[in-house]
């Protein structure tokens, strides 16, 4: 039931990674917000809820197509989001330089690092949950040096990356297993002494989010951030490129499994019996054992770490994103029911963190972290979560321009005020 789910987010000039500051395409800065990215995020954060919360996948029907459509796309989704909100807190449409372009620098440094704290300090709870704040403080370091590339090299940087890094991560979890150098790396490591976690090897090779195969979705996200979404047919071909990589992703795979021989039961012996027929899209192949096969690589099932599994899930991002931007700008009466749910976006970070503070909390009054069976018992606490959100997030953000937790973390970037 505690399926890996991520968060990603941006805010105001200069704004932060967790409450995005949406300025216009064009122009000088503005304090608007691009409410269809908040839309976005506000669904990211629902389809969050439904993989931590919610029944299990095997429920079939409407409801589980839905939680099973959530699992692996909501937190692709949120890593997207999170590159784009880099772009916003470095310049868009333009890249600040100078001074500027330095104090924005430092102020994704300081955030980055609050958020693997916050992310290791949310893992020491033991809620079951795959906390995905430390991977994205660490994913903000590594792709921050690309942040004054234009739209076109950054989509070539994270083609090559979707192509490339699964392959030599695939290569790195295999030396693990055969091998030693990681725990002697982990042995040496101050961060896994601190956290009493594995460190670094986690968070680059063998966690929930291993930032070696994260990379290619932030890199997308900042990509997308440089485009002018007002223009004219910018969003329709945003849509179809999404269309087109989820194709190639998913169509892929189901392809690849059923012509290349002994794939499928390659990915099922190593699943221990696993769903292996639904390893193109969907997580009901479960996990791998200790021996993962090269079979393995064609699989686009969420959180397989493939090139296949990048490719769909990008493209599914993608599409939410633009068709969040249409409502958005064409249809406002529906962006005006949708207010809550951007509500939720805008303040994601907070929700997110008091979702796994509930899911601790609750543990022991619901044992809300056991249900993972095949009913629809956990259906009512999934709406309940939902609902809280809705609710905190639309009364805060009529008071307050940014979440509770949002406030506090652009408070400990103010000393990247002071870089000359």
């Amino acid at each position: 039931m505690t399926q890996n789910v991520s968060s990603a987010v941006p805010s105001e000039v200069p704004s932060e990674p967790w409450a995005e500051p949406t300025a216009p395409c064009a122009g000088p800065p503005s304090t608007g917000r691009l409410i269809g990215i908040d839309l976005a995020r506000g669904l990211a954060v629902f389809g969050m809820y439904s993989a931590h919360v919610g029944p299990d996948v095997t429920v079939g029907g409407p409801v589980g197509f839905l939680l099973e459509t959530a699992r692996g796309r909501s937190s692709a989704l949120f890593a997207l989001l999170a590159g784009f909100s880099l772009i916003i807190m470095t310049g868009r449409p333009r890249p600040r330089t100078g001074r500027a372009g330095r104090q924005a620098v430092v102020r994704i440094l300081i955030r980055a690092a609050v958020l693997v704290a916050l992310g290791y300090a949310l893992t020491a709870l033991d809620t079951g949950v795959d906390v995905i704040l430390s991977f994205y403080g660490l994913l903000f370091l590594a792709v921050l040096p690309l942040y004054r590339l234009r739209a076109g090299v950054l989509a070539l940087i994270a083609a090559a990356g979707a192509l490339v890094l699964p392959q030599i991560l695939y290569v790195l979890r295999k030396s693990i297993e055969e091998g030693h150098w990681a725990d002697a790396v982990v042995a040496r490591d101050p961060l896994a002494r601190i956290t009493g976690t594995n460190g670094i090897v986690e968070l680059l090779f063998t966690g929930g989010y291993p930032v070696l195969a994260w990379i290619p979705f932030l890199i997308a996200g900042m990509a997308v951030a440089r485009l002018d979404l007002t223009r004219p047919g910018v969003r329709s071909r945003l849509a179809a490129v999404g269309g087109a990589l989820a194709l190639l992703g998913y169509g892929g795979s189901w392809l690849a499994l059923r012509m290349v021989p002994r794939a499928l039961s390659a990915v099922s012996a190593a699943t221990d019996g696993g769903s292996a027929n639904s390893a193109w899209w969907s997580d009901r192949v479960g996990e791998t054992g200790n021996h993962i096969p090269p079979a393995w690589l064609l699989v686009a099932a969420p959180h397989s770490e493939t090139t296949f599994s990048i490719l769909g899930n990008t493209g599914v991002a993608l599409v939410v994103m633009a068709v969040c931007l249409t409502v958005a700008d064409r249809l406002p009466r529906l962006t005006r029911l949708a207010g809550p749910v951007a509500a939720v976006g805008m303040t994601a970070l907070t929700v997110y963190v008091l979702h796994i503070v509930a899911l601790w909390f609750l543990s022991d009054v619901w044992h809300v972290a056991a249900i993972d069976d095949d009913s629809m018992s956990a259906l009512p606490v999934l709406l309940t979560f939902i609902a809280a959100a809705l609710l905190v997030a639309t009364a805060w953000t009529r008071l307050f321009r940014r979440g509770p937790l949002e406030s506090l973390l652009h408070m400990a970037t103010s000393p990247a005020r002071h870089v000359p």
